[in-house]
């Protein structure tokens, strides 16, 4: 090894590590329990993916992108369109994300199925591979990008840094290179790829360019495996080196996050699913808002004089629009999270329209919301205080979610959730067999069945067979 290649005294060799541990883990060492985790993380992606799809966000991105797509091998889901692998893993990554409706790694606020899930189903429409393999490497990049994640956080996520972007990159890499077969020096290279192309800013949450950040991630992932797979060399300790991923990106670097207990302490089976279309850190308040308004009535809530919310600062950081103008900028405001659970009961991407946040009823009571925020507050909880025209009040305190660790969406949720936002978009019969078929992922012989589940049936079949 050269000079410039050796591991500085006292730090331990995480990329290493980390490659030996992706390339000799098998399925089987996998706790079933994790594994239907990581099941459940798939089904819940694949409903994501294909509600997005009719997006604008989607449409202005495959405008840019099909002039210049190769092969079309590979489905972007939901849609009619193929693209080459590398672009249908950016849209699909995009589309699983511009909802804001998909999973949550909590502790690190990593969505951690879009960049590699995008990337392992593209893969393999172009290269075919099973169910069973799609899964052991959806759970191992799952617990790559996360414990990378858990390395820098939260100082990385503090500086700007959308670390779904810049970590899941990673995990796609991993995911990749696992299923086509890297070796350790290949997956050492894959992740000294996928680090300088390691991207994402927080300024750009509300913006389409928030769901660009997982599917690039998606993308640049496969991109890195396949360069490695080539014999295309890069930095062999990428992630601890002193201007590698970690000191680069992060005042914090604690590696034991990566190293200890791989592949007996599984992040991926702590993963979370939302309830609601938006910022997660919103959910509490929601949840806290749709419960008033079943217990209070329609009519109370709308004799409503104003409302007090008390939250962590955080809520406020990420979640302090005052005036959102369109839908996305709308899942980053928990005034008008809170002003469309009173009045609609809902949080699902209904909630989140451009139609919806300029609404007039709605905007009167966002206009009434005060929101304060308290360090001592959990980041998970929320105070609710409603104040009526006549005088009264009433209150809420939500300590944890609906789809939180302490109260996890059940699979007849994930089923509802899935449904009711692919049904919009690919119609009842299509999404009643994309579920089927996503939920035995394990059992497909062929994993590009789901990609092609989700096709919408054209317009002209329908017709002919009414």
């Amino acid at each position: 090894m050269s000079q410039h290649q050796a591991t500085a005294p006292g730090i331990p060799k995480v990329t290493e590590t980390l490659a030996d541990w992706v390339v000799t883990i098998r399925g089987s060492d996998i706790a079933p329990d994790v594994r239907r985790e990581g099941l459940r993380t798939f089904v819940n992606w694949a409903g994501c993916a294909v509600g997005g799809a009719s997006h604008e966000t989607v449409d202005r991105a495959l405008a840019a992108v099909t002039p210049f797509s190769g092969k079309p091998t590979s489905t972007v889901l939901g849609r009619h369109e193929k693209l080459d692998a590398l672009h249908a893993a950016l849209l699909n990554g995009i589309t699983s994300h511009v909802l804001d409706y998909d999973d949550t790694h909590l502790k690190t606020i990593i969505h951690p199925a879009g960049p590699v899930a995008s990337a392992l189903l593209a893969l393999a429409e172009m290269r075919p591979i099973s169910g069973y393999d799609i899964l052991t490497a959806l759970i191992v990049g799952i617990e790559v990008e996360c414990r990378i994640g858990n390395s820098v956080y939260p100082h990385h996520y503090d500086r700007g840094w959308h670390i779904t972007g810049t970590a899941g990159v990673f995990g796609a890499a991993a995911a990749v290179g696992k299923v086509i077969g890297l070796n350790a020096q290949q997956m050492r290279w894959a992740f000294g790829l996928a680090a300088t192309q390691a991207s994402g800013l927080r300024e750009m949450f509300g913006t389409m360019t928030k769901s660009f950040h997982p599917g690039r991630a998606a993308q640049n992932g496969m991109f890195a495996a396949l360069l490695a797979e080539a014999d295309f060399d890069s930095s062999e300790r990428a992630i601890e080196a002193p201007r590698g991923f970690a000191n680069v990106t992060s005042e914090k670097q604690d590696y034991s996050e990566i190293l200890d207990d791989l592949g007996t302490r599984w992040e991926s089976a702590l993963n979370s699913y939302k309830p609601f279309a938006c910022g997660i850190v919103i959910h509490p308040t929601i949840d806290g808002c749709i419960q008033l308004r079943d217990e209070l009535g329609e009519e109370k809530i709308r004799h409503i004089r104003s409302v007090e919310l008390t939250a962590h600062p955080l809520v406020l950081e990420l979640t302090g629009k005052t005036a959102p103008k369109t839908g996305l900028e709308g899942k980053f405001s928990v005034y008008h999270a809170a002003a469309a659970a009173l009045l609609k009961g809902d949080g699902a991407p209904t909630a989140f329209t451009d139609e919806i946040v300029r609404n007039p009823e709605i905007i009167a009571l966002r206009d009434r919301i005060k929101a304060t925020a308290d360090k001592t507050c959990h980041e998970a909880s929320v105070d609710i205080l409603l104040t009526f025209d006549d005088g009264t009040t009433a209150a809420k305190r939500v300590e944890r979610a609906i789809g939180s660790k302490e109260v996890p969406l059940t699979d007849a949720q994930i089923n509802h959730k899935f449904t009711v936002q692919s049904a919009l978009v690919v119609g009842e019969s299509v999404t009643k067999a994309l579920l089927e078929t996503s939920w035995k992922l394990e059992e497909l012989k062929d994993a590009a069945e789901v990609a092609r589940a989700s096709v919408p049936v054209s317009t002209a079949k329908t017709a002919a067979a009414e």
